[in-house]
């Protein structure tokens, strides 16, 4: 059973061959990227301004619990297999390319930093792409957000682009970090999207909230992972995609003051439940 799952995360041909190519890559160009995320912001929009002129803000919500909580159990599943994925992905990588490194980091280091010239193909950018087209599908949260709640924040456009945008530079630029990042994000959804299908089917809530913390853990080791980064290519003699990794920095760190605001914000206005709402 190990070895089965073993070889299907990790050594089947079509994830050791894997190369990010304009070419061979559905939704690897730029000009789609631009394109996505405009729509997706233009739709957003649109949708939000329709239903706010001609939906009476007293009337009953759209009935979508169902299709709610099918979203949130694929994106949990998903998640937890890019999780998985990436994790034997990781460690099959690290054994066989650990003799060029060696001398210079440590396993953990290598998470941080990959060496300078590093490419964007074999087992852990497969599933960097997996999850970057995962960003797309995690895009239909912000309709149903819409159309539950009435509800459309900065916040909330702002970090799905981000993260889009993110996802397709870790690819593009071989950017150092991403590795650890997927694995911090998926593991996370995979649990937030979990607690979410589990109240959207009629259990019971957490006396916490849920969501909320899971996205504040989120931020926080992405800011810690981010000090490693630099660190290790002002003190290991470089990390690839350092460029990539700069507006990165910028992008989450943006996302994280926009997270605070909001956050603020919301307590004054609405209690926690229904802040998690339009996480």
């Amino acid at each position: 059973m190990t070895a089965a799952v073993t070889y299907y995360l990790s050594q089947h041909p079509s994830i050791v061959t894997f190369r990010w190519s304009h070419t061979q890559s559905w939704g690897s160009t730029w000009s789609f990227l631009v394109i996505s995320i405009a729509v997706y912001l233009a739709l957003s929009s649109l949708l939000h301004l329709i239903l706010s002129l001609f939906v009476n803000r007293g009337s009953r919500p759209a009935p979508l619990a169902p299709v709610q909580a099918l979203h949130s159990l694929i994106m949990s599943i998903i998640s937890a297999v890019i999780f998985a994925g990436i994790l034997f992905s990781a460690a099959a990588e690290i054994n066989e390319t650990r003799w060029f490194w060696r001398r210079s980091k440590t396993p953990f280091q290598w998470l941080l930093c990959f060496p300078l010239g590093t490419r964007p193909s074999g087992r852990v950018f497969f599933w960097s792409y997996i999850f970057y087209l995962s960003r797309f599908l995690h895009m239909l949260r912000t309709f149903f957000v819409i159309f539950q709640n009435r509800k459309l924040t900065v916040f909330h456009l702002f970090n799905n682009s981000v993260l889009t945008i993110m996802s397709f530079l870790w690819l593009e630029f071989s950017q150092s970090f991403q590795v650890l990042a997927i694995l911090f994000t998926t593991l996370v959804y995979s649990a937030a999207y979990g607690y979410r299908f589990w109240t959207e089917i009629g259990l019971p809530r957490a006396c916490f909230p849920f969501v909320l913390n899971c996205q504040i853990v989120l931020l926080s080791c992405n800011v810690v992972c981010h000090v490693g980064v630099l660190m290790l290519h002002i003190m290991k003699g470089g990390c690839n995609g350092i460029g990539a990794w700069v507006l990165n920095s910028v992008l989450n760190g943006i996302s994280l003051l926009l997270f605070l605001k909001f956050h603020v914000q919301s307590r004054k206005q609405a209690p926690v439940k229904e802040i998690v709402k339009v996480l």
